[in-house]
């Protein structure tokens, strides 16, 4: 434990990783705003919306104090910086099929979202008719 406490670059970090009650305090806390943050980002998946990257903050919380959280946020940057770099290198048809995939899963979400929860009243009545809601089923 002492390596840890020399390499930590915050001061206050230190001094809670120095006592042993408090640091085990600590690390249940940050279990726990970690296990928060990701749940809410898993219960905000299937909406249009930053679902994954609430996940990823609350892994990047996690990876302040656990290893396997940390190589796990490695493991998933690596995926995206790989994804990225292969449709970047793709033609300009295979990048508008990933791109109307995008947007037809965006659509497929709105739709489902609507159709649980329904419409909201700002949107015009004709969205009811489109997307087949009929308040009380």
């Amino acid at each position: 434990m002492d390596d840890r406490i020399a390499e930590d670059r915050f001061a206050w970090r230190a001094r809670i990783r120095a006592n042993p009650t408090s640091y085990l305090f600590y690390r249940i806390g940050i279990g726990l705003l970690g296990l928060l943050v990701v749940a809410t980002g898993i219960v905000l998946l299937p909406l249009p919306g930053p679902g994954w990257v609430i996940i990823f903050i609350g892994l990047g919380i996690w990876a302040t104090e656990f290893t396997w959280a940390k190589r796990l946020l490695g493991f998933a940057r690596e995926k995206v910086r790989l994804w990225t770099e292969w449709v970047g290198r793709q033609n300009w048809f295979v990048r508008g099929l990933v791109g109307l995939g995008i947007v037809v899963l965006v659509a497929a979400c709105f739709w489902l979202v609507f159709l649980v929860s329904g419409v909201p009243g700002f949107l015009p009545d004709q969205v009811k008719t489109w997307i087949g809601y009929a308040p009380g089923l």
